[in-house]
Formats: structure tokens, sequence, C-alpha cells
């Protein structure tokens, strides 16, 4: 009898090392691992060798950097999409790509099942099953997480260390952490109490802030309708880019965040997320829209971008409401292009110049000095017709009063 083919997210970390040898004991199946290089630093090799040592039939990595970045990562940035105010979506953004990859290979490999490692109290579980639903709703999901009898990191260590299972996790060093090449959050261990005071060793992609130069340090980003394309004047391809802007904003603090945020689930969970080249990217991009859109577009567009961020964050990139919202965004960007120059200095990143040749910035109307353009007495008669309905009321009320 042919055995069941279960397609496993894996990632070589402790969830998921446990996970192919719990399948191989409860299930009659195949297990084929497929790890996705969002541009975490990991030693792929290593990770291979480790999936098929603990049971797996067959690996795969798939590499997803450019794809995340130009298909999801772009198109969240230039909606401005950001969560609860401070996050930038790193996680989020990335779940569906990696749930594609895992349903395209699924599909090539004659799988009925894809098995993933989120909690039952987290995100990702919705992201991961939402896009696996809306690509192949034939796929069927196993998530050890919500039926196992392991209960919390502590007894995952136990379980890798009875079935002789290597990981890097210790009881001591128990942070849950995820790396893409936009960011990496931190949560778990001293950060579940939110009264305590993240560490300054937990950073693994940028320094502390009072650990940067004394120094500011400049970047001039260039973007063509919405999407950066270059540094310095220099043309880079996405994943170039945004590995010269990690790097410029690592060295400088720029990105650190340390929040308690609403859960989709219901609950409330403290994270810290690091986001340098990122942060510098939706300062910047930020920056070019107030140059070269009008007021009714960049006030409409703040409310969009709100349930943008929400949509993402909920795993909710494959719908039409997604969609629509990207090609409303689309329009607004035709004009989003030009040159912001970043400075970065401990931990901030501040807009310190910008111009486009899409600019509504006219110096000829705006200057405080002599001009021939504009005739001040014009602003009476607009004060007077714009205040029109404020007037009556009080008119109205004076007499309701007596």
């Amino acid at each position: 009898m042919t055995k069941e083919k279960i397609v496993l997210a894996y990632s070589g970390g402790l969830d998921t090392s446990i996970i192919v040898t719990w399948l191989k004991e409860n299930y009659d199946c195949e297990v084929i691992c497929v790890c996705c290089d969002a541009g975490q630093p990991d030693d792929y090799d290593a990770v291979e060798k480790k999936a098929y040592a603990t049971g797996a039939s067959k690996y795969y990595t798939v590499d997803l950097k450019e794809e995340f970045i130009t298909d999801f990562i772009w198109p969240t940035l230039k909606a401005g999409a950001v969560y609860e105010d401070d996050y930038l979506l790193g996680t989020s953004m990335a779940r569906p790509p990696m749930a594609k990859a895992l349903v395209e290979i699924a599909q090539k490999e004659g799988a009925s099942y894809i098995c993933h490692g989120c909690t039952g109290k987290g995100n990702d579980q919705v992201r991961f099953e939402s896009t696996i639903h809306a690509l192949d709703p034939s796929i069927k999901i196993i998530a050890p997480w919500r039926i196992w009898d392991l209960k919390s990191r502590e007894d995952c260590i136990a379980y890798a260390e009875k079935h002789n299972i290597p990981i890097a996790q210790t009881v001591k060093k128990i942070y849950s952490r995820d790396q893409n090449i936009w960011h990496i959050s931190h949560e778990g261990g001293n950060l579940e109490d939110p009264w305590n005071e993240h560490l300054d060793d937990i950073h693994v992609m940028s320094l502390p802030p009072e650990q940067a130069p004394d120094t500011p340090a400049y970047v001039e980003i260039d973007f063509e309708k919405g999407v950066p394309v270059g540094l310095n004047g220099q043309k880079m391809g996405p994943v170039e880019l945004m590995t010269e802007l990690n790097k410029l904003g690592a060295e400088n603090g720029v990105g650190t965040i340390d929040i308690v945020e609403n859960r989709l689930v219901g609950m409330k969970s403290r994270g810290v997320y690091e986001t340098p080249g990122g942060t510098i990217l939706y300062a910047a991009h930020r920056a070019l829209e107030k140059l070269t859109l009008d007021r009714n577009t960049q006030s409409f567009k703040r409310q969009a971008a709100v349930k943008f961020a929400e949509l993402v964050y909920d795993g909710q990139w494959y719908t039409p409401l997604r969609e629509a919202l990207s090609a409303f965004v689309d329009v607004t960007q035709e004009v989003v292009t030009g040159t912001v120059r970043m400075k970065l200095y401990k931990g901030s990143a501040v807009p310190a110049g910008s111009k486009s040749p899409y600019s509504l910035y006219s110096e000829e109307f705006a200057t405080f000095g002599e001009d021939e353009v504009y005739n001040q007495k014009d602003a009476e008669g607009f004060i007077n017709l714009f205040s029109l309905s404020m007037k009556i009321r009080a008119m109205q009320k004076a007499k309701w009063e007596k």
C-alpha cells in the first residue's frame, strides 16, 4: 500500500525538527521537508542533512528572496501598511509566499497533506492555512501543536533530547525567533513579562542605538513608481538593495521596536522586532509621497493603509479586497518617483531631502518672501465660505439660548 505523502514546512528549528520524528511515529507516511529561504542566514546544507537524519524521505530548499521582496514586500511598502502603528509586518508578509511554495511542491509530489509547526495560539497558523485554502482547497492540514501532547517549549526540548534530535534551543536560551531578509522577530523567554526591559544581547541583525556611531550616516534612495530601485545613484536589484540597506541600518541602530500587539486569535503578545532596512524604506517612501501626492489622495491612502495592514497581518493576502486595495495603491504610485536622502543616527532614520520630477511643491507659491502668484486677499473670501456653516450655527445657537 502506498504511503501518504506529507509536505512539512521545515526550518530545522526546535518545532519542525521534532515534528519530522513525530509524524513518522503517528502516521504511515513519507515526510517531504520544504525549507523556504526568505533571506534567513541558515546553513541549508546542514538543514538538509538534519532533515534526512530525522526521517525525511525528500528535501527541498526553495529560494524565495526575490519573489518575497517584489511580490509581497514592495506592494506592502507602497501601501504604507503598518500594523497598529508600529509593526512592519515582516513575518506576516513572508507566510503567503512560503505557503504558496508548499502548495506547489505538494501538487508536484502528489501529497494530500501539508504540515506546519505553528502553535495554536499564534497568527502564523491562520496565515499558512488561509493561503493553502485559497490556492488549493483540496489539501488537508496537519498542525501538531493543536493535537499532540507536548504543551510547551520545555516539553519540545525534552522530546528532542529523548529522541536524540540535535537542537540549538535550551531551557535557558528559549527565544522564539523568525528571520528573513526584511526583519527578525523575538518572542518568549523573559519578554513574556512586559515589565521586563529587553536586553541588548537579544539583537541579531542590528546594534542597540547606544552602540551606534557618534556621527550620522547618509544614504540616497531612488524610487520608481513607489518601488526602491537604487542607492546613492547606483541601480540595484531587490535582494542587493535590501541587503545593503539592512547593513546601513544595522550599523546605525535603526529599526528595533519593542511592542505589545493584538494577535488575530484574540490575545495580546509582546515581541521585539529588528527591521533596519525596512524602517529606512518606509520613512523614505512616506517622504516622497508627501512631495508627490495631493492632500485628498494622501488622506484616503492612509485610511486604506490601515485596512491593508490588517489584511496582511490576518493572512488575507489572497483576497479580492487586498487585490483591489493594491490596484488603488498602484494608481497612486504612478507619480511616486524620485530620490530621498535619509539621515541615519543612533536609531533614527530621518528624511534630510527629497526631489521628484512629479513634485507638487512649488517654492514660488510656498515662499514667505514676496511673490507675484498668490493674492493673499483671496484668503478672506475663502475663509468666509469655508467657515459659513460654523458661523450660521453660532448665530442660530444664540437665538435658541434667548
